[in-house]
């Protein structure tokens, strides 16, 4: 196990991604090189004038799922994040994202194995869907538990299977595919994955409607809206776990700096939230420059006074990282703020 530090040469897979945008931005924060991969070289071209750094290049990668898609992308690169991997539900075929989720992810193990097999370090973007099962609420959830449901319910059902059964199974399979690669091959080079639950935080990515943002921050845009604002029991139900992107960037660049990350699995979260809670935590800041918090929904408060969740313990990232994670409110506020810079209201 190796630290990869800079002036290191970073590839990063899906960079013109919400997440990936921000893993870009704080590498090159840090010193090292980028090398991303885009679709279209109209996306890697925003990132050029977002990052606006000599240290970043791009390279078009238009079909993850392609054979030897990254075998270019990879060469002469001392470390990866590959983060490229949808997050959405509306697939009808379960392979539509399974497909490129766990392509995607050995393709790029494959490439770096054939044409760079110095890399010294490949952090995977993975999720906390590839940790929960169903359950009882309250349960904690750490990197040792792993999402054995999804996969068996896809593999039953095909494309019958709930919608986020099939993303989920994606999640899983994915990551499975990573740590099934490393075990089989051994290769000289070690892999660390970051599972981040629901994603809120600025976007800095290219989003040209708000149709087109993430699906994570869509759900929080929506909350703040007339038509989709939350109330009652809604408003105070379990809801999931969250995090800052700004935090999951953390994450995936602090798994490569530190020797001992190698191997290992992190959560990357927030804590639980119900959309009270956010609600709550947005008001409690009072005044925010940019914003009428005033004017935006609140909730019905205290409707979530009783409420279980579950939560994904990020205890060991904080502990072995050094990650201290973002304030809810203080994330919110964030992502209204840049909501709102990109005319979205």
């Amino acid at each position: 196990m190796v630290a990869v530090l800079p002036p290191a040469l970073v590839l990063v897979t899906g960079a013109s991604g919400f997440i990936a945008a921000h893993v870009c931005k704080l590498l090159l924060e840090r010193g090292y090189k980028v090398r991303g991969t885009v679709r279209s070289a109209s996306k890697g071209d925003y990132l050029v004038t977002l990052l606006s750094s000599p240290n970043f290049s791009y390279i078009v990668v238009p079909d993850i799922e392609a054979p030897g898609a990254f075998d270019e992308a990879v060469k002469g690169v001392d470390a990866v994040e590959h983060t490229a991997s949808p997050f959405h539900a509306r697939a009808h075929d379960p392979q539509e994202l399974i497909g490129p989720a766990v392509q995607g992810t050995k393709g790029v193990l494959e490439s770096v194995q054939k044409y760079n097999p110095a890399v010294k370090r490949i952090v995977v973007t993975s999720s906390v869907a590839s940790i929960m099962v169903p359950c009882e609420l309250g349960t904690v959830f750490t990197e040792k538990d792993w999402n054995t449901y999804s996969p068996g319910c896809v593999e039953r059902e095909g494309v019958n299977a709930p919608n986020m059964e099939k993303y989920r199974a994606s999640k899983v399979l994915a990551e499975r595919a990573a740590w099934d690669f490393v075990e089989k091959e051994k290769p000289g080079w070690d892999v660390v994955t970051v599972c981040p639950p629901m994603v809120f935080g600025p976007i800095i990515h290219q989003v040209n409607a708000v149709e087109s943002i993430n699906t994570s921050v869509a759900a929080l845009h929506s909350a703040f809206t007339l038509h989709g604002q939350k109330t009652g029991a809604d408003a105070g139900m379990a809801s999931g776990n969250w995090v800052d992107v700004r935090d999951v960037a953390l994450v995936h660049v602090e798994g490569l700096s530190r020797p001992e990350a190698g191997g290992e699995r992190y959560i990357a979260s927030g804590g639980p939230f119900s959309w009270q809670m956010i609600y709550d935590s947005l008001h409690a800041l009072g005044h925010v420059d940019g914003l009428d918090v005033e004017g935006l929904p609140k909730g019905t408060p205290g409707s979530d006074k009783e409420t279980k969740y579950n939560v994904f313990s990020s205890k060991k990232a904080e502990q072995e990282l050094g990650v201290k994670f973002t304030p809810m409110g203080e994330s919110v506020r964030d992502t209204l703020l840049s909501l709102k810079g990109y005319g979205f209201h």
